[in-house]
Parts: structure tokens; sequence; C-alpha cells
């Protein structure tokens, strides 16, 4: 039996830089001032120790945001994350079940947005999609694939309204 037509093109996403510029900017300027703070004045060396420990944790979080991806199938959304331990996590895309767009205020000024998958997956019932551009339609273009994979598997959503 030969494989399914792939009748979409393979997505893959990575979340923006500026993405982590929101998610810590109140750590980011605390961490600026901590530092201006110890060069001006006498304070101890334990605050120089916290800065250093906050800038390599922030440094960590930078580096976990970039290394994330997300690669959209005409099946599956694989999500890859993590940084010393990589880990990989699949949703069927005939199991997705509601999507989710979040703009907060600050990604507003930064043109980027939050997408959440909600699906029937027991391992992944709810995948957030950080980071990607206001303008990308990736609601729509995941309910077109959604679409696809139901009415290729036959499944019919009944609701009691």
């Amino acid at each position: 039996m030969s494989p399914p037509i792939s009748v979409f093109g393979t997505i893959t996403l990575r979340p923006s830089f500026l993405q982590w510029v929101t998610d810590k900017c109140g750590w980011i300027a605390v961490n600026i001032i901590g530092y201006c703070l110890y060069a001006d004045s006498e304070l101890p060396t334990v605050l120089l120790v916290l800065m250093i420990a906050m800038s390599l944790h922030l440094l960590y979080m930078l580096l976990y945001l970039r290394l994330m991806k997300f690669t959209v199938t005409d099946q599956q959304i694989m999500y890859r994350h993590g940084v010393f331990n990589r880990k990989m996590e699949f949703i069927e895309l005939y199991r997705v079940i509601d999507f989710h767009e979040d703009v907060s205020f600050i990604q507003n000024i930064f043109d980027i947005k939050t997408v959440t998958v909600y699906s029937g997956d027991r391992t992944t019932p709810r995948l957030r999609i950080p980071g990607i551009a206001l303008g990308y339609p990736l609601v729509q273009t995941l309910r077109e694939r959604v679409e696809y994979n139901k009415r290729r598997k036959g499944i019919y959503e009944i609701t009691n309204r």
C-alpha cells in the first residue's frame, strides 16, 4: 500500500525573538537596573551574583524559545522543544477540537500573537504556539487541514445545543 499523497505542504514555525522580549521584559528591565546599580555603588557582591544568575536564566529561556519548532504536516502537528533534553510531541490533526488566538498589549506592539490549539489528545490537550506574526493566518490554515483530516477519517462532530 502506498503512502497517502500530501495535499498540503509542510509548514515550519519558530517563535519570534520578540516573544522572549514580550514574556521577559520585566525581568530584563530588573536585570539591567541591577547591573547599573551595582556599577554605580558599593553594593555587596551578592547582588552581582544574583544579576549573573538572572542573566543566565534569561539566556536559557531565550535559547529554549529559539530552539522551539512547530512543524505542521498534512496529518500532524509536531512540537519539538528543550535545550538539554529534547522532546518531540505529536498531535493528530483529526483530533483538534478548537483554536484560540491571543494578542497581549505588548505582543500587539511587536505584531506577534499566540495561537492555542485544543485537542482530544491525552498527552497534549493544549498546545501553545507563541510568537507568530500577527498577519500570518495560522488558525485558518490549521482549520482547513483539520477539516480535511476529519473528512478523510470519516469523523463527524455531533453537538447538543
